[in-house]
């Protein structure tokens, strides 16, 4: 018999998880349980799990790394999709209830507040991240373009984290923990960023094969090439 993929059963159970934060904000809204101040819990309860799904995504690579399940960066791209829902939820609601939609006010407020400045500057970079997460995207672009477009990840968290402690100002117990965090997380993927140079320099020569990882699938493909003057694995990072 054969065997049950685990990505395959997990993938509709981690997208259901991954919804319910937004549909508890919307329960609560819903039965009038959103505080004092509602835009303030609307805007820091889509923060905040734009940011947890942002860590969550980049403890893949890690986590596939120590426990030896490489399947598991198949759930990665559906990870770092929901970090964008969860930060488009939280500009929108920026957009909406701060501004009503006047960009003028919206510009000037940019200007103004350096942690308005630098989250809106994380978004921005975000945004590219998600509209070429797919296989088709990858192709399109390259590999080595993809891979290079994709660690503005890295960037991206270090804006957040400097966002969420600008914000706070005096309680800054969770921007630092989620700093602390975001660089144990850089700390542990730095030895895959690296090890493709050292495969590089151990192999050598000309005409070797690229292995290339695409997509969730994981699909495998052999690339023969006699320009190709080292072998590198390219893995989808969001």
């Amino acid at each position: 018999m054969r065997r049950a993929d685990p990505v395959a059963v997990a993938k509709p159970l981690v997208f259901a998880a991954a919804l319910l934060p937004a549909a508890w904000l919307m329960y609560r809204a819903l039965i009038g349980h959103l505080g004092v101040n509602p835009v303030e819990t609307i805007e820091h309860h889509t923060g905040d799990w734009a940011l947890h799904f942002l860590l969550i995504t980049l403890a893949v690579t890690p986590l596939r790394r120590l426990t030896g399940h490489g399947s598991i960066v198949r759930l990665r791209r559906m990870l770092g999709l929901f970090c964008f829902f969860y930060a488009t939820l939280h500009f929108s609601a920026w957009l909406l209830f701060d501004h009503f939609f006047d960009v003028m006010e919206m510009a000037r407020d940019i200007g103004k507040r350096p942690y308005v400045t630098v989250g809106f500057s994380a978004f921005v970079l975000l945004m590219p991240l998600a509209l070429t997460s797919t296989n088709g995207m990858l192709k399109r672009l390259g590999g080595r373009r993809w891979k290079r477009l994709h660690s503005l990840v890295y960037v991206v968290g270090t804006l957040v984290i400097l966002h969420y402690l600008w914000l706070v100002k005096k309680d800054t117990y969770y921007p630092v923990l989620y700093g602390v965090i975001l660089v144990a997380l850089l700390a542990l993927r730095a030895p895959s960023l690296r090890r493709p140079r050292r495969d590089a320099t151990a192999r050598g020569g000309s005409g070797v094969a690229a292995q290339v990882t695409i997509g969730d699938q994981g699909t495998t493909a052999r690339v023969h090439d006699p320009i190709v003057r080292h072998t590198q694995q390219l893995r989808i990072r969001l």
